[in-house]
């Protein structure tokens, strides 16, 4: 089925989009398989993985109903307060497009969860090699995250992916010291 756009391009302009949004009300950044794509792996996906600031609800309220007033809405509820409760609580909420739900991408949110996201959000960067003006979790962020705490076949690919595209811009003391702080914040868990 030819949809007149490639996947890639779609979830770049629903990315751009909401990010456009978020960015008014909150510090983000976009994380994990998204950035390999970005950077040109070729790999499926559905969804972009986004950590924000911790929000006051009625700072999260407002930048909620900016989203649905821009064409989005949170697959968990239509009630601010409840989905808030689940970003509180540390579990993820996922908005999609209102207008497109048969191949729909999908932002998954989460609120910073420790000292290692907070990290990740002071060093957030755009990436020019990309060209989405859209805040990333450094690239040595992403490569020790998915080599050191999500470790599957995929990840270790983005990764590897990662590591060849950017090899003249990571370094690997930093990526070696991101996970020693994997380790110590999230395998203690």
């Amino acid at each position: 089925m030819d949809r007149g756009i490639s996947d890639r391009n779609i979830l770049e302009k629903f990315c751009e989009d909401f990010c456009r949004i978020a960015e008014k009300h909150c510090k983000y950044i976009i994380v994990s398989g998204f950035v390999a794509i970005a950077s040109g792996r070729t790999r499926a996906t559905e969804d972009i993985d986004m950590i924000i600031e911790r929000l006051p609800r009625e700072k999260f309220i407002v930048m909620h109903n900016d989203l649905e007033n821009n064409g989005f809405e949170c697959l968990q509820s239509t009630n601010p307060e409840e989905i808030y409760s689940y970003l509180i609580n540390e579990n993820s909420i996922r908005y999609t497009l209102k207008e497109n739900k048969l191949f729909p991408p999908e932002m998954e949110v989460k609120f910073v969860k420790d000292a290692l996201d907070e990290w990740q959000l002071k060093e957030r960067q755009k990436i020019s090699f990309i060209g989405l003006d859209v805040w990333f979790s450094s690239i040595n962020f992403n490569i020790a995250f998915k080599e050191e705490w999500l470790g599957t076949d995929k990840d270790c690919e983005d990764a590897n992916h990662l590591r060849e595209i950017y090899k003249g811009d990571i370094s690997n003391d930093e990526i070696e010291k991101i996970k020693k702080m994997i380790i110590h914040l999230r395998k203690k868990e």
